[in-house]
């Protein structure tokens, strides 16, 4: 199927590793020009490098979206190529603290990296798809922003407030032509998700062999009708579909991709 997305351009905030990586090389090899973004210019520069590498178009911005200075130099850097079509907001925190642990500055800095430095990017990057009458602004959120447990409650209201605010920008955006959605993963394999499960199984009793250990920590952790993980491949794919024209009539939803995690009708 074709996206229709050749010659469109996106900036995927947070795509130095990870997800964001998996995102921005899927949008290239769609046929958009990406611009990566990271706080590490190494990193930032590597995943550039393999998306042109298979034969895509990659810039780079670097930049601390927390900050007023670190949004003016990414946005900078990405509009410097031409106006932004698609805005996918992944950057963001996960810090790993209880209600025990976590401070009332815990909590302001979370917000800070996970919702505000959405903010600062939308307001720098959509009045130029205002322009244009059409453009996509797609933040990643996650199952927990509607069923959260009692751990991470700092990183859990951020993920609600992320997708508060998708559906307030697309009342906002209405009759512009662009777009606002939340692509809400559940539990990612990613490399430092797999270390991590891997170095627990032992005293978990998770087994040997990862198959094991991914299907029993997921029963024990977060479990899902699949029984499994998901890939960033497959959040991916979710962005893909919003972010092209096929999607016009798409706006102010949450895409859920967590393999059935989420036990209700929302």
């Amino acid at each position: 199927m074709d996206l229709r997305l050749t010659g469109k351009r996106a900036l995927v905030t947070g795509s130095s590793s990870g997800l964001g990586a998996a995102i921005a090389k899927a949008l290239a090899g769609e046929g958009a020009d990406v611009v990566v973004h990271g706080r590490d210019r190494t990193r930032t520069e590597a995943v550039a490098g393999a998306v042109r590498a298979a034969g895509g178009s990659a810039a780079v911005a670097i930049g601390d979206l927390a900050t007023d200075e670190g949004a003016d130099a990414v946005a900078a850097a990405a509009l410097a190529g031409g106006p932004i079509d698609i805005l996918v907001n992944n950057a963001g925190a996960y810090p790993h603290a209880s209600w025990k642990e976590a401070t009332a500055a815990d909590w302001s800095r979370t917000y800070e990296i996970n919702v505000v430095s959405a903010v600062r990017m939308i307001l720098r990057v959509v009045p130029r798809m205002h322009e244009r009458g059409w453009g996509r602004v797609i933040q990643i959120g996650g199952g927990l922003a509607l069923q959260p447990g009692a751990d991470l409650p700092h990183y859990t209201a951020t993920l609600a407030a992320r997708h508060n605010l998708t559906v307030s920008l697309a009342r906002e955006l209405k009759g512009t032509g662009i777009t606002a959605n939340t692509v809400a993963p559940g539990a990612i394999l990613v490399d430092s998700v797999q270390e991590l499960l891997t170095g627990l199984a032992p005293a978990r009793g998770w087994g040997e062999t990862w198959a094991e250990i991914e299907r029993n920590a997921i029963e024990e952790l977060a479990p899902n009708d699949m029984g499994r993980m998901g890939r960033p491949e497959e959040i991916a794919a979710a962005v893909l579909y919003l972010s092209g024209p096929l999607a016009d009539y798409v706006t102010g939803t949450t895409l859920r991709v967590d393999g059935g995690a989420i036990r209700g009708v929302h």
